[in-house]
C-alpha cells in the first residue's frame, strides 16, 4: 500500500512528465533456463554453393566455399593462399579440395607436386586412384626417353617464348638482363625462329647462335660482330647448363608428345628436382609459361592451378612477374591459383618483396593454420587480420584454420571423409601426410569431445540440484 503522499507525487508527476514507465518485479530462474535469453549467433556464411571444406568452429555449421561461385560482389579475385607450419593441415587441405573440386564435370586442375618420397610425390596416389600418370620432371629419366618441356615450343606464342628465355636466364643469374645481353638474346631467338621451319626450335639452336651470331644481325645495330659475340657470352652459358648442364635432357628437346591437357588432373612431379637449388624456380617459370599457352582456353571450364612450394615463385622477382601476367590473364578465363607457402616472411621480406605484394593482393582467400606467436603477428600486419583472429593462431590445432575470404574471417574446422582419408593420410611419412598427422588430429579431436563431454555434465548436474538460481531484471 503507497502513502497518500507517494501517491499524490507520482499524481503530480505524471501530470507534468506523462506517465513514468512500469517497474518490472525480477524473474527468478535457473541457468538452464535462462541461456534461452541470449540466443546464440554465428556470422553470415558464404553461401550454400560450392565445395564442402568443413564445419566453423563457432557456431557449428557447415562452411561451403568456391571462388568460382563468389567470384565477382563477394570475392574480387578468385586466387588462393594456404600459410601454416608443416604438420597442421594444408595437404590435406589441398588434397580434399581438388578432390571435391573434380566432382564438378567443368573443373580442371594442374598441381605442382614439389615433395616426395620413395621416387614419386606426393600426389602420386590420387592420381592412380584417379587412372592418370603424372608428369614426372627428372633429368635423370629425360635423357632416357623421359619428358620434355620445350620453351621454344611453338604451342608458344614468339613474345612468350622470349619473355620465358629472359626469365630463364634473369634466375640463374640472379639479376637482371642488361640492354646488350638482351639484344643478342633477342637476335639469336628471331634468327632461330625464321630459318628453323621444319621442325621444332630447341634451346641448342639458341646457344649455337648466341656463340656465332650472323653478320646481319651486328649490321642491323650497326654494331661490331664481336661485340654481339661477347654480349651474348653470358646468356649462352646460362643456357647450356639446360642443354648440356645437371638440368640436360628436360628443356632441349621437342615437348613430349601425348601429354594429357584434357585430363581432369594434371599433376607435374618435381620431386626429382632438389627443392632448394636454382632449378626449381626456373622448372616452375617453364611450366607456368607453357601451361599458359597451351592448357588455358576460352572454354568455359574453370581451372585451378595448385603450386607447392610457392616460396619459389613470389620469392623470385623474374618469376613472380612471369605469374602476375598469368593470374592476371587467368582471371578472364576462370582461373583460380592456389599457393601454398610455410611462411610468409620467407616472401615478404625477399628479394621480390614489391612482387610478393603484388601477388598476395591478389589472393582474396587466405587459410592460415597454426604458426608461432611471432609470426602470426608478422602475417596478421601484412594481410590485415582482425586481432582476435592472429592471437588464435597460435593456439589452433591440427586440421582448424583462419579463413580470411575478402574480409569474412572465420574459423573452421576441416573435415575428411573415410574415402578420402587413405588418400590424404599415406602411409609414407611426407612433410605434411603419415601416421604422425593422423595420430595428432585424432588425439585434437577426442580432446575437444571430452571437453565438450565435461561442459555438458556440469550444466547436468547444475540443473539436477538446482544450485546456480540466478535473478534476471
Amino acid at each position: 500500500m503507497l502513502e497518500p503522499l507517494a501517491v499524490l507525487t507520482e499524481a503530480f508527476t505524471s501530470f507534468l512528465f506523462g506517465k513514468v514507465e512500469t517497474t518490472r518485479l525480477p524473474v527468478r530462474t535457473s541457468t538452464g533456463q535462462a541461456q534461452a535469453v541470449y540466443l546464440p549467433t554465428a556470422a553470415p556464411g558464404l553461401g550454400d554453393s560450392g565445395v564442402v571444406i568443413g564445419r566453423e568452429v563457432y557456431s557449428g555449421k557447415g562452411y561451403i566455399y568456391d571462388p568460382f561461385q563468389l567470384y565477382g560482389q563477394q570475392l574480387p579475385a578468385p586466387h588462393w593462399l594456404v600459410l601454416g607450419e608443416s604438420g597442421n593441415g594444408k595437404s590435406a587441405l589441398e588434397k580434399t579440395y581438388v578432390l571435391r573440386q573434380l566432382r564438378f564435370r567443368d573443373r580442371q586442375v594442374v598441381v605442382l607436386d614439389a615433395q616426395g618420397e620413395d621416387g614419386v610425390g606426393e600426389w602420386n596416389l590420387i592420381a592412380q586412384q584417379l587412372g592418370i600418370t603424372p608428369i614426372r620432371l627428372d633429368p635423370a629419366a629425360a635423357l632416357n626417353g623421359g619428358i620434355r618441356l620445350n620453351p621454344l615450343d611453338p604451342s608458344i606464342a614468339t613474345t612468350g617464348q622470349l619473355a620465358l628465355l629472359r626469365t630463364i636466364i634473369e634466375v640463374a643469374l640472379g639479376r637482371g638482363l642488361d640492354e646488350r645481353s638482351g639484344f643478342a638474346l633477342k637476335v639469336a631467338h628471331s634468327y632461330v625462329n625464321e630459318t628453323i621451319l621444319d621442325r621444332q626450335p630447341v634451346l641448342t639452336d639458341i646457344v649455337e647462335q648466341l656463340r656465332h651470331p650472323e653478320a646481319e644481325s651486328a649490321e642491323s645495330m650497326n654494331v661490331d660482330i664481336d661485340d654481339v659475340r661477347a654480349w651474348g657470352l653470358d646468356v649462352a652459358l646460362v643456357l647450356d647448363r639446360l642443354v648440356d648442364g645437371d638440368l640436360r635432357g628436360m628443356f632441349d628437346g621437342p615437348t613430349t608428345a601425348g601429354i594429357d591437357l584434357d585430363a581432369p588432373l594434371i599433376v607435374f612431379d618435381l620431386s626429382h628436382i632438389d627443392r632448394n637449388s636454382i632449378a626449381m624456380p626456373i622448372l616452375m617459370a617453364i611450366v607456368g609459361v607453357w601451361l599458359e599457352h597451351t592448357w588455358i582456353r576460352p572454354d568455359r571450364k574453370k581451372r585451378i592451378f595448385l603450386v607447392e612450394e610457392a616460396w619459389h615463385i613470389i620469392n623470385s622477382p623474374f618469376v613472380a612477374q612471369l605469374f602476375q601476367r598469368l593470374l592476371k590473364f587467368g582471371r578472364r578465363l576462370g582461373l583460380s591459383f592456389v599457393a601454398v607457402v610455410h611462411h610468409l616472411s620467407d616472401v615478404v621480406d625477399g628479394a621480390a618483396a614489391r612482387e610478393a605484394a603484388a601477388i598476395l593482393k591478389m589472393a582474396s582467400t587466405r587459410t592460415i593454420y597454426a604458426q608461432k606467436a611471432d609470426e602470426a603477428r608478422a602475417t596478421g600486419r601484412v594481410l590485415g587480420l582482425p586481432r582476435w583472429a592472429v592471437e588464435i593462431i597460435p593456439t589452433l590445432t591440427p586440421g582448424i584454420a583462419v579463413w580470411d575470404v575478402n574480409g569474412n574471417v572465420q574459423v573452421v574446422k576441416h573435415l575428411i571423409t573415410d574415402v578420402e582419408r587413405p588418400l590424404v593420410y599415406t602411409d609414407r611419412a611426407m612433410t605434411e601426410n603419415g601416421d604422425d598427422y593422423l595420430a595428432r588430429e585424432l588425439a585434437a579431436e577426442a580432446a575437444a569431445a571430452e571437453r565438450a563431454a565435461a561442459a555438458i555434465e556440469a550444466q547436468l548436474a547444475d540443473e539436477a540440484y538446482g544450485s546456480s538460481e540466478s535473478t534476471v531484471a
